[in-house]
């Protein structure tokens, strides 16, 4: 099946299936159009995809080789430069000939700067949006932009999305308000726990669309990321969350963003492809 807006680029190295068979179906987007400190997040896919190299398909914790799963990758989206309203279309679009083809598959983004989960949201129109981020991203405009990555999760309110968002330690005061104004809930990084995960989520309609901002770690294991902050999580905090909300919630879709860098090998990108198999795994062992 081929997409009007991908092209072909490097896959994950065990057998894949065709997108219309797929539970899986994985998506590059190589954008970074609005990055703000760090340049890099439009080879964010390609580091990705290359960092699972290094890893065993196998995942020890859940008896589980997800080589043997359907999976598909589609490739990555040809984005538009420095436009990510339009780069935003084209996710959307894509995933939405996608699920017309096969309903039942999971779309995976692989990113590239966190305002093109709006794409796809737009797309899957979830009911609950859940994102482990180091901000807040509730700007109405940055930068002259309101489809700035600092903007996205405003954005995706404004659609009259739920939201629940974790691992924050980041934004201005405006941001906090429009939170406490439209009832959206966040939990401070110093203060976040698997009680307070579940405490917020376990109430949130379903389906639900994860998105995942690799800046969420700590700075030691993502330093390549386009708006790095001190203080962020740790791996197993966010994988036991991705098993509560694969096993207690119906799942529309997930994401990586912000994952940057310019080699291979770096660290933001193992820790990226570490979690995309944790997600796959958990989908395949404790989901729907």
């Amino acid at each position: 099946m081929e997409f009007l807006y991908t092209y072909e680029t490097l896959k994950l190295e065990f057998p894949l299936v065709e997108p219309e068979e797929a539970r899986f179906v994985l998506l590059g987007v190589p954008f970074d159009g609005t990055t703000s400190y760090k340049a890099g997040a439009r080879f964010g896919p390609t580091l990705i995809r290359h960092a699972t190299l290094n890893l065993e398909s196998y995942i020890l914790d859940y008896d589980l080789d997800i080589a043997e799963l359907p999976i598909a990758d589609i490739g990555d989206i040809a984005v538009a430069a420095g436009d990510p309203r339009k780069t935003a279309d084209r996710v959307r679009e894509t995933i939405e000939e996608l699920k017309r083809a096969n309903p039942k598959a999971i779309p995976i983004l692989l990113g590239g700067e966190h305002s093109q989960t709006l794409g796809a949201v737009e797309a899957l129109k979830p009911a609950s949006y859940v994102v482990f981020d180091a901000h807040l991203d509730l700007r109405d405009s940055y930068e002259d932009n309101p489809y700035n990555h600092a903007c996205v999760a405003r954005r995706i309110s404004e659609l009259g999305i739920k939201e629940a968002m974790f691992g924050i330690r980041s934004g201005t005061k405006e941001e906090v308000e429009y939170a406490e104004e439209s009832g959206i809930r966040w939990v401070h990084a110093r203060d976040y726990n698997f009680d307070a995960f579940v405490d917020l989520v376990e109430a949130l309609p379903e389906p639900v669309y994860l998105s995942i901002d690799i800046d969420v770690f700590d700075l030691s294991m993502v330093p390549s990321t386009g708006t790095p902050e001190a203080g962020g999580l740790r791996f197993w905090e966010v994988v036991e969350a991705i098993e509560w909300l694969t096993e207690k919630k119906e799942i529309a879709g997930f994401d990586i963003m912000e994952v940057a860098g310019e080699k291979l090998g770096d660290p933001t990108a193992l820790t990226a492809a570490k979690l995309l198999f944790y997600f796959i795994g958990a989908m395949s062992k404790f989901g729907r």
